[in-house]
């Protein structure tokens, strides 16, 4: 069974930065859209940034200029590198792949806490 698995969470202070990482583990095949979402307490879960098999990218407004959202297809791999970092980006942050054939996947979140 394939599992994705977060990394690079933590607590920074405010203006930092921070490099998420997702990498599946197992294979998987044909993997469309890559992206990161987040919530925090007491809040819906939220579209961070996607990318397509393409590389077209996707951002919520919130983080436009300051988060940037990469893959490397051959590892199937997700970055997320957020700079500028705010105590309103404080949330547990989850990838998802969207796959033609294992169907739309979740990791378990890494939380990223920023705060002085």
């Amino acid at each position: 069974q394939v599992q994705l698995v977060e990394s690079g969470g933590g607590l920074v202070q405010p203006g930092g930065s921070l490099r998420l990482s997702c990498a599946a583990s197992g294979s998987i095949f044909s993997i469309n859209t890559m992206g990161w979402y987040r919530q925090a307490p007491g809040k819906q879960r939220e579209l961070v940034a996607t990318i397509s098999v393409r590389s077209r990218t996707n951002y919520a407004d919130s983080v436009k200029g300051r988060f940037t959202i990469s893959r490397d297809n051959a590892k199937n791999t997700v970055y997320l590198q957020m700079n500028s970092l705010k105590p309103e980006d404080t949330a547990v942050y989850y990838c998802n792949y969207q796959a033609v054939v294992a169907g739309s996947l979740w990791g378990q979140g890494t939380q990223v806490t920023v705060s002085s």
